[in-house]
């Protein structure tokens, strides 16, 4: 199943997405700037392989709600992430707020 829904942060509207799958569930929560996501992603293969396309994301760990994935600490960052001054330890929350 796959659930879409808009979140509110700060005043913003982003979306929230919710997938279902057997065994685990992805998250994430995005604008047309960035997004952060569950530790389905894999920040190293965006900073490595795919460094050209700037992708500004982040990863919060042991996450299993669209709310935990909000308030989680981040776990990792990619470089164009950090550059909007998002880093390991901000929560999903504060994150998103620098992808306006």
């Amino acid at each position: 199943m796959i659930e879409l829904s808009p979140i509110e942060v700060g005043g913003h509207t982003f979306l929230g997405v919710t997938v279902k799958l057997p065994k685990t569930t992805l998250l994430s929560v995005s604008n047309d700037k960035g997004y952060i996501m569950c530790g389905a992603l894999d920040i190293a293969f965006f900073n490595k392989e795919l460094a050209d396309r700037k992708v500004i994301a982040a990863r919060a760990v042991g996450v299993r709600t669209i709310d935990q994935l909000l308030n989680a600490p981040l776990e990792s960052v990619t470089y164009e992430a950090e550059k909007l001054g998002i880093n390991k330890g901000i929560t999903g929350r504060d994150a998103l707020l620098k992808m306006i």
